[in-house]
């Protein structure tokens, strides 16, 4: 995807300093672009827990580089195995609803089983960070391939623009490149579909009008900024032809978990007949899981990002109250969107039901597991 029409992942290592990872500080947009510069394994966990980035496959994405980071503060340490163990605990610990992080560490820990020196060990997280990277950036653009069919047969049919509505950034601020949600529609922008994107702000941190509509925007795509509550309005209205989010995990059953407010908006979907699709790569799969609402962990995060918000005014980024001070408040992260309510998956192999069945058509692998 472009920034300034350049393109640009979200993550990388520095151009002059393989030592050091980059990333996008999405805490800083839409008002200032700002690359945080990690060097080590701490400083990775930093990023994943205090929101620098953000996103299931980012996240991952962080985690397998974080590995690789402390596997070079490992080259000094008495016992390498063990310092790079305690740091796949320190990253693991960092935010616990999205399954991708514990798929990247899971992936690294089998790689350095495989490395017999310090250095080697280096070698081999590094590649495979850059692997998994790769991967995801490959995932998301099969994912915009598969979905994009699904905007063609909409404007076969109506000839008009397609409206699309999705909930907070399922894009490629949440990815490495392309992004969940958004590939189908990036896809289609590209090749000259009418689109339009309803952009939920997303509250509490409002990812959708900070990060979706800053990355629609870079790449051209015509899009609108609508309060949270304004989706079920729209769809009553028949402004909406379909729905497209991303998701944090999804159990084998076809439950999925997402930002807050995204089981409103199937609801809302359900009712007025709007088709509700859910895009995700396969590392967001939890085949473990059967029924999400019950046994998927929600994320509680602190009652300050409710009760304040940030924006720019004269005097630059400004955090304001917005309740009363003593009034306590809930921040559950996630939501659970039960598989009856979903049209069907977009993942990375095809579109599949939202079920046990659906996804092991797709991944039949996964039939013993």
């Amino acid at each position: 995807m472009k920034i300034n029409g350049e393109p640009t992942r979200t993550i990388r290592l520095h151009p002059e300093s393989p030592g050091i990872v980059q990333v996008i500080d999405q805490r800083q947009l839409p008002h200032q672009l700002t690359w945080m510069d990690l060097t080590s394994v701490d400083e990775a966990a930093y990023a994943i827990k205090d929101m620098v980035v953000r996103g299931a496959p980012l996240i991952g994405a962080t985690a397998g580089m974080g590995m690789y980071l402390a596997a070079l503060e490992a080259v000094s340490a008495q016992d390498f195995r063990r310092f790079l163990e305690q740091a796949a605990q320190t990253l693991g610990q960092t935010r616990p609803t999205a399954v991708n992080l514990h798929w990247a560490l899971n992936s690294q820990i089998q790689v350095l089983q495989q490395a017999a020196t310090p250095s080697e060990a280096v070698d081999r997280l590094r590649q495979n960070a850059e692997d998994i990277l790769d991967a995801d950036e490959e995932q998301c653009r099969q994912i915009g391939l598969h979905g994009l069919s699904l905007i063609e047969e909409i404007y076969a049919r109506t000839g008009q623009t397609v409206n699309i509505l999705t909930h907070c950034n399922a894009g490629w601020l949440a990815c490495v490149d392309w992004g969940t949600a958004t590939s189908p529609m990036y896809q289609a922008h590209d090749r000259g579909i009418p689109l339009h994107v309803w952009v939920d702000e997303t509250r509490p941190r409002n990812q959708g009008a900070k990060l979706t509509a800053w990355e629609l925007g870079q790449h051209g795509v015509p899009h609108t900024v609508i309060p949270d509550n304004a989706g079920g309005h729209l769809m009553q209205h028949g402004q909406v032809d379909l729905v497209i989010v991303g998701t944090d995990r999804t159990t084998r059953q076809g439950d999925v978990a997402n930002k807050i407010g995204t089981y409103l908006k199937a609801l809302a979907a359900y009712d007025n007949g709007v088709p509700f699709y859910v895009a995700l790569p396969s590392s967001t799969l939890d085949w473990a899981l059967r029924d999400g609402v019950r046994e998927i962990p929600i994320e509680q995060r602190s009652q300050e990002e409710v009760k304040y918000m940030d924006g720019l005014s004269p005097h630059g980024v400004t955090s304001v109250l917005i309740c009363p001070e003593s009034s306590p408040a809930a921040n559950y992260g996630f939501d659970v969107t039960p598989a009856r309510l979903v049209t069907g998956l977009i993942t990375e192999r095809g579109i599949c039901p939202a079920s046990e069945t659906g996804l092991l058509s797709l991944f039949p692998e996964q039939a013993a597991s």
